[in-house]
């Protein structure tokens, strides 16, 4: 009888444990949510330069940039304070993992990044747009797709072995392609109108038609060509009510268009800076 005893206070105690193992682990959970953020009083944003996305202001130090204006307003959302945390791309994803900031910015959803944090709904899209001069008489008629630009007596300047320069090979057959060694050498193509149109990024593009309203024009097709989002990254054990919440604040910005004007602010923004 006495070892029957001692074997129910020993599961007795192992039951005790389990429990208190269980509690501590729920409150660490609890730790990673929104509640934490709330406690703590400001929500911590990774930030990284990557213009427009995410910009810092040389003379003031101060962020700016449409997920840096995402980062106050959902701060705004929680009653908390947003505060940027200074990084760089190749410790951005680490920052996350280790809990040194609640959201990392601007982060492309690629499968090597999925396997370490988790991802919001896109803010925005990376995807390949075209920009050409509107004075060229070849295109006087617009561009408004890719089977206008399509044609023999058309050169599209694009950064050798970018991903533009994929997708502009693979989805064309009759333009001639100018592969060229950087973003430099391809807005001069364009400039100089040795190339007719001018493939890349589509918040690069965006920028230099800020810088050059006068006579360019981007197009950006739909559907989107070598599309990838670009979102928030957090730590895997955020919760997933605490993603959702997020994603649903996101959803409501781009519904109303609000992240639009964002951006469109934002690269107004960054060719002031570059002036």
């Amino acid at each position: 009888m006495n070892k029957l005893n001692r074997l129910h206070s020993f599961a007795a105690v192992c039951c005790a444990a389990t429990l208190g193992l269980t509690y501590a682990s729920s409150a660490v959970a609890a730790e990673t949510t929104w509640e934490r953020v709330k406690d703590a009083g400001a929500l911590r944003c990774g930030a990284a330069i990557a213009t427009p996305y995410v910009m810092k202001d040389p003379r003031t130090n101060t962020y700016n940039g449409f997920f840096v204006e995402m980062c106050r307003e959902f701060a705004e959302h929680l009653g908390v304070e947003a505060t940027f945390v200074d990084t760089n791309w190749d410790n951005i994803v680490a920052g996350a993992q280790s809990g040194r900031w609640d959201l990392s910015m601007a982060l492309n959803e690629t499968p090597e990044r999925a396997r370490a944090v988790a991802f919001s709904e896109p803010v925005s899209y990376y995807q390949v747009s075209f920009l050409y001069n509107k004075d060229n008489p070849k295109l006087s008629e617009g561009v408004n797709d890719l089977a206008d630009i399509d044609k023999a007596d058309i050169t599209i300047a694009v950064m050798s072995g970018t991903v533009q320069d994929k997708a502009v090979t693979e989805r064309t057959e009759n333009a001639n392609i100018m592969r060229l060694p950087g973003m430099d050498e391809t807005r001069l193509a364009v400039m100089s109108r040795r190339a007719d149109v001018l493939a890349d990024a589509n918040d690069t593009n965006l920028l230099f038609h800020h810088a050059n309203p006068d006579w360019s024009v981007v197009m950006t097709p739909n559907p989107p060509i070598a599309p990838q989002g670009v979102a928030f990254g957090m730590n895997q054990s955020t919760p997933e009510a605490d993603i959702q919440e997020l994603n649903e604040f996101i959803i409501e910005k781009k519904e109303a268009g609000e992240i639009e004007g964002m951006i469109e602010e934002a690269a107004q923004l960054a060719v002031q800076q570059m002036e």
